[in-house]
Order: structure tokens, then C-alpha cells, then sequence
């Protein structure tokens, strides 16, 4: 059918068609328009989305809804769209807080209104291409537009040291982003020509940047150029996790940012560096994966638990949400280095756990800014008498984020946990101590905001949460219970394709359970099946 055929192309380009027709047919005046189209156009790209939870086959083609074209046939570059269970829940995802992001700005951005709505969905196509790209130029190209609206949404609508946390934020990511390059080129040249300068002879074959194809071959390459492709990939995504000790632009962007931009940073944006191990590090580059396991565990572990005690000690909630994305991402890659289903399964729920919670958490976080212009928490006291619903709700996302059980962070946590568990006892109770911490800077954080007296003048009167508020975060409370108490649809879609990298990275992992089952006793003669 026509419409399935270009399911991934509309998904991806309906905000960008949202962001051209605000530029040329609606006046900066009408702020109202402005608002109205940018909220249909999010609204109508998550709903149109939700065909690939109905569409996609889990136990079909690994890679579906596929659409390929030629697009530079001179260097062996193609515009080819395409997702696996991998990239469907993260797509699904980006849609969601996409939407969720332009609602919430309502009452948030009051200048420059047209510009802040056109940056916002045109970084919404940036990410959406980055999760369904299949050929490198063309994932490199999405990943570069993703940085120039961060920048100006940072920059322009940010808080007093926007500019510095703009320029860090790029410079950073600028850098990642040009070592991840040179991998990528490292990878076309193996496959094709070669290294005529280190007289390594490459494996001869047509020129392509197709990720398929490149997954192919690339397991192939000797140890010594996988380690060099690896490190060049992990400075660009560990930024992007943002892995320690490369996280220190996270803070800074974090507390600058208007709300949401830190709901999509937090939410999509730090995805793309996990992202980018799972679907590039680990199957093209297994044996190089499992030599930096012992590095990528240790950075993991140091995150997790540095992380949580900075979170404890920040005085400011949108600081302290910050660091505790630290701390969450470091449990996303531990489970993804143990390298087995538990873990890595675990490690992808959890990016779609932390991307709801955390995305919610700056947005109950940006709800008492608007109404109060501080966010110390000096400055509160006593709130769940003056605002019990938005008390609530924020209730109900700390749990989600502390991983409390029937809630979505206590299923990834836990599978994380296990994954870690079978690979090494010590890396899980090292975790562990990560998910103590958490339990208690959440928990100090909502003791301090919501109980005891109101001792603040300004605090008295404040409103509770509005209508609109409510329903920015209904839909995040409605998920963090569904994939704390029914997960199974999600490691549905997920499990083939984690599998299938399993299936690369680590074979051994898959074969060692069958291999050390007994043998079935041999069958007499005379006791057939017939019998």
C-alpha cells in the first residue's frame, strides 16, 4: 500500500511540513496560530506514528517499512529509511514528548514565538531521521540537523548563561560528531578500497554507506582497526549519552534550557549516544565491543554512582533532575555492555523509562518556574497543601524514576540488574548502590518541595496544577504504570532484534544454554513415536 510504503517518510518530515508552513503562512503576530498549527502538526505526527506499534512484525524482516532510493551514487550514498524493534519504540517515543514538548510551551515562551515553534519541529524531523536512517551519510546528515535547533532553542530561549551553555553544548557535540565521521569513513573504506597510506587492503567491494551491507562485513575486520573504529564512535556517542566523564555540557544545557528543551534533551536527545552503540558499536564492531567491556562497565559504574551523590548535593531541582540522567544513563549502559538479552533488553527499556520520567520531571519542574521564577529548594515547603494535584503527579513520576515496584524504572532496572547479574555479581552490586542513592535524593528532594508548613509568603497561593498541565502529564503517568505492570507488549517488539545483536556481539552467549543441556536419552529399538 502507498501510505505504508511512505509511513517513515511522513512520520519524519510531517513537523518539518508543520515548521515551512508556520514560516510562510502564518504572521508572528498570531501567536495563538502559531500555537494551534505546531500543536496539530506534533499531534498528527504522534498519532500517525502509532501505526508502527499495529504495523511492525517482530518476528519478521529484521529491518521493515523499508524505503530505498539512490541518492549519491557517485560515493555509494542512498536515502534509505527503515526500523527494527530497536528504533520503533525509540520513534514512537520522540513523537510523543515531541508533541508533549510543543503543549507544554504554551504559557513557557512568551517572545519570538514563530521562531522557538519552527526550531522545535525541526528538530523533531532531525531526531526521527537519526532512528530511521540506514545508510551512514544519511544519519550522519539527521544527526547534524539535530544540533543547529538545540543550539538556537538553548541560546535564544534559554535562562541567564544560555550563551555559554549553547556554545558548550555544540562544541561538545561538534567534536563527538566529527570523530564519529571518521569512523564511518574508516568503515566505507575497509569495505571498499582500502588504506593505501598504512598498506591495509581493503575487502574490494562497491562502495556503499548502507548499514546492512556494512554489517555484514564489518564483523570481519581485524581486531586492531575495530579498536581504532570504536574509539572514534564512542568519544561521539558518549558525549551524547552522555557517558562520564564526558557529561559536563548535560548540567549546563539542562539548567539553561527553556522546558522543553530540556524534556526533549533529556527525553530523546541523550538517546541518540545510546542509541548509537546499540545499533552501530555492537554489531558492527562485536570483537572491539567485547575488549572494551571491562572499560565501558567501569565508566558505566562510575556514572551511576557519581551521579547520584552530585544529584544529592545540587540545591537547584532542574540541576538535580540532571545529574540524576547521569546516574539513569549509567545503568542504560551497563546493561548494555553485559552483552546479553537481559541486559541489553533491559538497557532499551530503560532509555523509553528515563525518557518518560525524566521527561517528566522537567516538566513538573518548569511547572513551579512559571509560577514561581525559582527552582531552589530552599524556596519551597509545604506545596502538597497548597497544590495537591500537582503534588501527586509529581509523587507518582519520583516513583516511576526511583523504580518503585508497578512502576516502568523498577522493570528496566530490574532487567538491567539481572543482565549485569549473569555476567558478573560484583557489576550488579556495584549498580545497586546507584538505586539506593536515587531512592534517597528523590526522596529528600520531595520531602523538602511538598512537606511540613508553608513557610514561604509567595508559596500560599499558588494555583495547582491547570487542565492543560494535567494533560502534558497524563500520558507519561498512563506509560510509566502500563510498562510497570504489563511489559510484555514492549519486550515483544524489542526481543528479535536485541537477538539478533546478542547473536553478533556474543554467539557463544545464545549457544552456551542449549549446549549445556543434557542429551535426550538415545531411542530403543521398538519404542518409536508409532508406539
Amino acid at each position: 500500500m502507498e501510505f505504508f510504503s511512505n509511513l517513515l517518510n511522513i512520520i519524519c518530515y510531517l513537523p518539518l511540513v508543520g515548521a515551512l508552513f508556520i514560516i510562510f503562512f502564518i504572521k508572528k503576530e498570531n501567536t495563538k496560530a502559531i500555537k494551534l498549527w505546531a500543536t496539530l502538526f506534533a499531534g498528527a505526527d504522534f498519532l500517525i506514528s502509532l501505526a508502527l506499534w499495529f504495523r511492525y512484525d517482530p518476528n519478521g524482516e529484521p529491518f521493515q517499512l523499508v524505503y530505498k532510493k539512490p541518492w549519491i551514487p557517485a560515493i555509494g550514498a542512498q536515502y534509505f529509511f527503515g526500523v527494527d524493534g530497536i528504533s520503533v519504540l525509540l520513534i514512537l517515543l520522540t513523537t510523543l514528548l515531541g508533541f508533549i514538548a510543543v503543549y507544554s510551551s504554551f504559557t513557557a515562551i512568551t517572545h519570538r514565538e514563530k521562531e522557538y515553534y519552527v526550531w522545535l519541529l525541526v528538530l523533531q524531523t532531525g531526531m526521527l531521521g537519526v532512528f530511521m536512517a540506514l545508510d551512514f551519510v544519511l544519519f550522519y546528515v539527521f544527526w547534524e540537523v539535530m544540533l543547529v535547533p538545540m543550539y538556537f532553542l538553548i541560546g535564544i530561549w534559554g535562562g541567564p548563561r544560555k550563551l555559554y551553555a549553547a556554545i558548550k553544548f555544540f562544541l561538545y557535540t561538534l567534536v563527538g560528531s566529527v570523530l564519529m565521521l571518521i569512523g564511518i569513513l574508516a568503515l566505507y573504506f575497509y569495505n571498499s578500497s582500502g588504506f593505501a597510506l598504512v598498506g591495509l587492503p581493503g575487502l574490494g567491494n562497491a562502495p556503499t554507506f548502507d548499514v546492512t551491507e556494512l554489517m555484514k562485513v564489518a564483523p570481519s575486520m581485524p581486531l586492531s582497526l575495530q579498536k581504532w573504529i570504536f574509539l572514534a564512535f564512542f568519544v561521539g556517542f558518549a558525549i551524547k549519552v552522555p557517558m562520564f566523564p564526558f557529561h559536563t555540557w548535560l548540567p549546563d544545557a539542562h539548567v539553561e534550557a527553556p522546558t522543553a528543551g530540556s524534556v526533549i534533551l533529556a527525553g530523546v536527545l541523550l538517546k541518540m549516544g545510546t542509541y548509537g552503540f546499540l545499533r552501530f558499536s555492537l554489531p558492527l564492531l562485536p570483537e572491539a565491543s567485547r575488549w572494551a567491556v571491562p572499560w565501558m562497565v567501569a565508566l558505566a559504574i562510575i556514572g551511576i554512582i557519581y551521579g547520584a551523590l552530585v544529584a544529592m548535593a545540587q540545591q537547584d531541582m532542574k540541576k538535580l533532575v540532571a545529574y540524576s540522567s547521569v546516574s539513569h544513563l549509567g545503568f542504560v549502559m551497563l546493561g548494555m555492555f553485559a552483552l546479553n538479552p537481559q541486559g541489553l533488553s533491559g538497557s532499551l527499556l530503560q532509555m523509553i523509562n528515563h525518557g518518560l520520567s525524566t521527561g517528566g520531571l522537567f516538566l513538573l519542574v518548569g511547572i513551579i518556574y512559571e509560577r514561581r521564577h525559582t527552582r531552589g529548594l530552599s524556596e519551597f515547603g509545604g506545596l502538597a497543601k497548597v497544590m495537591p494535584v500537582y503534588a501527586t503527579l509529581f509523587m507518582i513520576i519520583t516513583m516511576a524514576s526511583i523504580g518503585l515496584p508497578t512502576l516502568n524504572g523498577f522493570v528496566g532496572e530490574l532487567t538491567i540488574l539481572l543482565g549485569a547479574f549473569n555476567r558478573n555479581t560484583w557489576w550488579a552490586v556495584a549498580a545497586a548502590t546507584g538505586i539506593v542513592l536515587g531512592a534517597a535524593y528523590m526522596l529528600w528532594m520531595y520531602q523538602r518541595v511538598f512537606f511540613g508548613e508553608v513557610v514561604h509568603e509567595e508559596n500560599k497561593n499558588l494555583p495547582d496544577a491547570n487542565l492543560r498541565e494535567q494533560w502534558t502529564l497524563i500520558p507519561l503517568v498512563v506509560l510509566c504504570f502500563w510498562i510497570g505492570l504489563y511489559p510484555k507488549p514492549f519486550f515483544k517488539i524489542m526481543e528479535p532484534s536485541i537477538r539478533r545483536v546478542v547473536q553478533v556481539v556474543d554467539p557463544q552467549y545464545l549457544q552456551a544454554p542449549a549446549a549445556s543441556l543434557p542429551a535426550p536419552p538415545a531411542e530403543k529399538p521398538g519404542h518409536g513415536v508409532a508406539e
